[in-house]
This record gives C-alpha cells, sequence and structure tokens, in this order.
C-alpha cells in the first residue's frame, strides 16, 4: 500500500456470478440502502449515490468487463462537482474464482492527484482505508446469504 492506493481482498464463499451481481451496483460501497443487486449500468454512464447520513457521491462507471474486472470512479471530498482525476479516485474491482469461492480484491487509487490541501489527501485515504473493510464484510455477508 502506498500514499496514493489502498489494496483490499476478501473470500467470499459464492460463485463470481452472484459476487457480480452486487459489484455491478454502482456505488455499492456507499450507497444507503444499498443498490439492489444486477442494476445494468455502462461505461461512461454518471450518477450520484446517495447516503443518508453521509450525503450525495457523484460516480461514473470507467470500465465493466463481466463477470470479472469494474471500475468506478467516485468523489468523495468535492460532491458538489463533477467527475474528474483531479477530485476523485478510481475504485477497481477484480473477481476471480477460487473453487466455489470468489476472491474479491479492491484497489482505490488516485489520492496524490486530488485537488486540495496535502491535510485533505491524507484524511480522504484514511477514512477509506479505515472504511473498505466494513464494506467487503458487508458485501460478503450479502453474498454469502442470498441463495444463486
Amino acid at each position: 500500500m502506498t500514499e496514493d492506493r489502498i489494496e483490499r481482498d476478501i473470500l467470499i464463499a459464492a460463485p463470481v456470478d452472484r459476487v457480480w451481481s452486487l459489484v455491478a451496483v454502482p456505488g455499492f460501497w456507499v450507497a444507503d440502502p444499498p443498490g439492489q443487486s444486477g442494476v445494468a449500468t455502462t461505461e461512461g454512464e454518471t450518477m450520484v449515490v446517495k447516503h443518508s447520513e453521509h450525503g450525495d457521491f457523484p460516480l461514473r462507471v470507467e470500465k465493466l468487463e463481466p463477470p470479472t474486472y469494474a471500475a468506478y470512479r467516485w468523489i468523495s471530498a468535492f460532491r458538489d462537482q463533477e467527475v474528474r482525476e483531479d477530485n476523485s479516485t478510481l475504485v477497481e474491482f477484480t473477481l476471480t474464482s477460487e473453487g466455489a469461492e470468489t476472491r474479491l480484491s479492491v484497489v482505490e487509487s488516485g489520492f496524490t492527484k486530488l485537488a486540495g490541501s496535502d491535510e485533505l489527501r491524507r484524511k480522504n485515504r484514511e477514512d477509506h482505508a479505515d472504511g473498505w473493510p466494513q464494506c467487503l464484510d458487508a458485501l460478503k455477508a450479502s453474498a454469502e446469504e442470498s441463495p444463486e
């Protein structure tokens, strides 16, 4: 892990297609309530993901390669702006089959390129690093309790 990226992974007792149906929901990691599985999106689509406590998060779908890769660019520090590379981070999800289970890896990068102060960049990265374990645990629980 560097100052520019956060890397996490988790092994989920569910097939890749089931995990993909959850990961393919843009902003699932911040949505409140979480989006429904299987939401169809297209590359380049922009939207606002809503959270009742933390507010609105602009997001753009960067790349989708079903069922193994999804990339989203999202804004957490500059919420009143349109998504650009200098105000957002890139979140990449990679799904790998390991027998009957799925390894889900997430890489969030671009913290050092964020506009604003060093303190803003540092705080943004710390907040996200603290949040990913909770997000991945929630996704794991959802994937493992839902039949496929």
